[in-house]
């Protein structure tokens, strides 16, 4: 069943890949335990796994169109293993940070790679639908980094956890190899490097680019900062729960995130029946979640689960301009645009992650020996801020008005 062979593997994978960039959320008590890691270290440790998968995103665009989506992504969950089993034998930060960067590559095809099999494959109608199916695939690997992981700490350690995220690359890297079908006979794009390169530039050139991608890249960026580590934190010094309680917050967010990639992509389908373009319905979304941030700004603690699930669940609105935006561009160069937009994502997801830590640091640590509340304020103003300036900015550019 062409579902089974070609969905499944590419679910995996994009399951695992947010697996690994969540756990730290959970973890981070641990690691700072057992290294002695200050805001500014754990930041930094965390934010290599973004840093590596923003740096490979544009040759792995020239990757997936020249020789495509399974051999890609099947070579890359090696690296991804080989990531994993260094982070478990790991004995101090340097170790630690190159396995963390190892992750992040090894996981840099999951999303790209799976867009691009899907656009293959199930061209069509029935294109919302899987792109909506994959994304609650990396919602369940959110959840699971959650609870589960806490539950997984009684009987391992979080080293024990890294060499089981190392054991299930090496399965998923197998089933996509082996099971996922070629494309009439091959699943490559025969094109010289110096044509590659010309429809990065081109991708680049383009006001349509410029006039979205601002908004969507500052708003996914933040989400990607804030929800993959520093909500964890957050929860016990601001929140004041327990060890247990964030677990089982951080768990709501991962269901409302799942909630959020089945509806805002289906509503703005939907929405086109009363006259909304789809991209203007995602924007609205964007600005609903940039809105939601005031609440973590200001600290309404007695408000703190429900301003997390609205998070969660407006934070995945900015992956739908993935599915919109190439429809405007030739289809040969989707792999290019898609993974130079994630390049700017996740290279401003690692610069939010590490300077939250940076700014949280400027402020001393509390008495029970967490991160100062008011550190917390400050990186979360700064977020909100720079969102909110490129949210504006796509209102007023004029390079491109057809949306």
């Amino acid at each position: 069943m062409l579902l089974a062979r070609v969905f499944i593997p590419f679910a995996l994978g994009y399951f695992l890949s947010y697996l690994v960039r969540v756990v730290n959320a959970v973890l981070a008590p641990d690691l700072v335990r057992d290294l002695g890691l200050s805001a500014d270290q754990l930041g930094l440790l965390t934010s290599a796994a973004l840093f590596a998968f923003g740096a490979f995103q544009l040759p792995l665009g020239i990757l997936l169109d020249r020789f495509g989506p399974r051999r890609t992504e099947a070579a890359l969950l090696l690296v991804c293993a080989a990531g994993a089993f260094i982070s478990a034998l790991a004995s101090g930060m340097t170790e630690l940070m190159i396995g963390r960067a190892l992750l992040g590559l090894g996981t840099s095809a999951c999303l790209m790679a799976a867009f691009k099999a899907y656009t293959q494959w199930f061209a069509g109608p029935r294109m919302p639908l899987v792109n909506g199916c994959h994304m609650v695939a990396g919602g369940l690997g959110a959840l699971s980094g959650t609870v589960p992981v806490e539950m997984a700490l009684g009987f391992t350690d979080w080293r024990g956890v890294f060499w089981a995220f190392g054991a299930m690359a090496l399965f998923i890297s197998a089933l996509i190899f082996f099971t996922v079908p070629r494309r009439g006979g091959t699943d490559s794009v025969e094109m010289t490097f110096a044509e590659q390169i010309a429809g990065v530039g081109k991708v680049f050139r383009s006001p349509m680019f410029w006039r979205t991608a601002p908004v969507t890249v500052t708003t996914q960026a933040g989400f990607l900062g804030i929800q993959t580590l520093w909500s964890g934190p957050w929860m016990k010094d601001v929140a004041g729960l327990p060890r247990d309680g964030v677990a089982e917050n951080l768990f709501f967010v991962a269901c409302a995130m799942i909630a959020g990639s089945f509806t805002i992509g289906a509503m703005a389908e939907r929405f086109t029946r009363f006259g909304f373009k789809p991209m203007t319905f995602v924007i609205g979304a964007m600005a609903i979640f940039i809105v939601v941030q005031v609440g973590l700004v200001l600290q309404l603690t007695e408000y703190a689960l429900l301003n997390w699930i609205a998070f969660g669940f407006f934070g995945t609105a900015s992956i739908v301009v993935y599915a919109l935006l190439p429809q405007r561009f030739d289809a040969s160069l989707s792999g290019r645009l898609l993974t130079g937009m994630n390049m700017m994502v996740f290279f401003l997801a690692f610069a939010v992650q590490w300077g939250t830590g940076v700014i949280i640091d400027l402020w001393p640590p509390t008495t029970d020996g967490g991160y100062h509340p008011d550190g917390y304020q400050a990186a979360f103003a700064v977020i909100l801020a720079i969102q909110a300036a490129s949210l504006i900015w796509y209102f007023v550019y004029r390079g491109d008005t057809t949306n």
